[in-house]
């Protein structure tokens, strides 16, 4: 059996290390004139991000033509002026400046503005010469720290398949009042091929119930420019544009931005890492020039980039962003011979989070915040699931499942610190599922350590139902913890004041056919210092 040799780690850092990711991060001075586009450079909208106190991240790309080589544009570098308002109509601008778009970041625009008052809203907006302006976006200011707000809204939401469906519940998302924020867990992007999605089966119709085609376009992504286009592809989307000039998106990113069920190094096909390392640098580049991230998340060819980050909304909410994918180590697996991403050590600790990460997130648990918000991507809870023929299924390897030392010492803790506030913002798994975490796997209705409101996804595996087999598998098994579960689609909304954390399940009534109708599925409200769900 041929086998790839194996390459030097050090050809690849230095060859990784030449391509040009820090290029274009230096504000223009003025001496690029900008040149003649082929069309409106902002057809993928515009975004902003990650509040701070003093202001956030404004994001757009220009891609007159997003499907074609570049997104159309020339590979120059094209100075974007940009401006922030107190007001919709700019008659009051308190920022204003100039950014250098440059071909080696897929001409894509992160200005982080500061000197922003705290928890207000502003308004934001590109121009390029010769060109109409964007469309207007908006976003809020965070609290100053010590302030204790009256109340937090913050929407959960994530896994957009485009060949699954529409993403209608970003347009009702869009319409929702005083967002603070979006907590996007990932899956933003599904990398599989026109084939695959075509093969896939879903059957989309227009608002008049005419068959119509959403399919991905071109191969499987492998290569920068395949990632970037795939990107452009999604954000051409009205309804999710419209979501991103609503409401400031705090992103993360799970498996599909890369590879499916990728897991640090390795992707599923057992890849040589050094050759994975390189997809997932592409990846990671195209994720970041596509999102309304900070410079601190420009990816480094030497992997050293943390993308898990925290942000704090006054003495009401911190908020704990993992990235529960890039450092995950040592995952069990039922069966390793059938599943290739079980790289298994028997008596080496199992991680989903990294030594450095784990240790970040436990000292910032302990911070005085009135609630503590645990942003992430996979289930915490130990879910089992029973099969048709009775069969009991007690470890999930994708999910923490796969990493128990890491629930373990999560869970541990948070009993030791005796925090009672702690809630824990999941995705991934297509469903809605709301739970209290037991302190104890093998104490599943034993006490609880904190609660779990696992959203289910925007259009991924399409119009979705109340009751399926999927969610039988879990309704009829041992999990006394779980108090609600459906295979609906949809976004979490969370209302947080000082005294009650109350969120409600958003669903939508059908994603295949335009023109999908929201409705509450259910709410449910925590009181701090105690992790337990009551029904609203």
């Amino acid at each position: 059996m041929r086998t790839f040799p194996e390459l030097s780690r050090r050809r690849f850092l230095l060859g990784a290390s030449s391509l040009a990711l820090f290029a274009g991060l230096a504000p223009a001075r003025g001496v690029h004139a900008a040149p003649k586009l082929d069309g409106y450079p902002f057809t993928l909208g515009v975004a902003s991000g990650d509040p701070w106190p003093d202001g956030f991240v404004i994001w757009t790309r220009l891609a007159p033509r997003p499907l074609h080589e570049h997104g159309g544009m020339p590979m120059v570098a094209v100075p974007v002026k940009w401006q922030v308002a107190e007001d919709a109509h700019f008659a009051r601008v308190v920022q204003s400046g100039e950014y250098l778009a440059r071909p080696e970041l897929g001409h894509s625009v992160h200005v982080e503005v500061a000197g922003l008052q705290p928890a207000r809203p502003y308004w934001y907006r590109f121009m390029v010469d010769g060109s109409d302006a964007s469309t207007t976006g908006t976003a809020r200011t965070a609290p100053r720290a010590g302030d204790a707000p009256e109340r937090l809204r913050i929407a959960v939401a994530g896994c957009q398949a485009y060949f699954h469906g529409w993403f209608d519940a970003y347009r009702h998302l869009s319409g929702e009042h005083d967002l603070d924020a979006l907590f996007h867990y990932g899956d933003y992007i599904y990398e599989g091929s026109e084939a695959a999605s075509r093969k896939a089966g879903y059957a989309i119709r227009d608002a008049a119930g005419n068959p119509v085609e959403r399919l991905h376009h071109g191969d499987e992504l492998y290569t920068l420019d395949d990632y970037r286009r795939r990107y452009a592809q999604y954000k051409s989307d009205a309804d999710l544009q419209a979501a991103h000039a609503a409401v400031a998106f705090i992103c993360s990113f799970d498996d599909h931005e890369v590879d499916n069920d990728w897991n640090g190094i390795w992707d599923q096909d057992r890849t040589p890492p050094e050759l994975f390392a390189l997809r997932r640098l592409h990846a990671m580049q195209a994720w970041y020039e596509n999102s309304p991230v900070r410079r601190a998340q420009l990816p480094r060819a030497d992997g050293g980039t943390r993308y898990f980050r925290r942000l704090d909304y006054g003495n009401l909410l911190r908020m704990h962003v993992l990235d529960t994918r890039s450092h995950r180590g040592n995952q069990i697996c039922p069966n390793p011979r059938a599943l290739a991403k079980c790289r298994f050590e028997q008596g080496q600790d199992s991680s989903i989070l990294g030594a450095e990460q784990e240790a970040w997130l436990h000292a910032g648990l302990g911070g005085g915040s009135r609630w503590n918000l645990i942003a992430q991507q996979v289930w915490v809870m130990p879910l089992q699931g029973r099969a048709p023929d009775g069969r009991l299924h007690g470890a999930y390897e994708d999910k923490w499942d796969g990493f128990p030392d890491s629930r373990r010492r999560l869970v541990q803790g948070i009993h030791d610190r005796r925090l009672g506030n702690v809630v824990i913002a999941t995705g991934d798994a297509h469903m809605n599922a709301v739970a209290e975490v037991p302190l104890r796997d093998d104490e599943r209705d034993g006490p609880a350590v904190a609660t779990e409101f696992l959203a289910t996804s925007i259009s991924s595996n399409g119009d979705g139902a109340v009751d399926s087999p999927s969610v039988r598998r879990f309704g009829e098994a041992d999990n006394p913890f779980l108090k609600l579960i459906d295979n609906l689609r949809g976004y979490h909304l969370h209302e947080i004041s000082a005294t009650q954390w109350r969120t409600d399940i958003k669903v939508m009534d059908q994603v295949q056919r335009k023109g999908g109708r929201l409705s509450t599925r259910a709410s449910f409200i925590v009181e701090p210092h105690v992790p337990k769900l009551h029904r609203a």
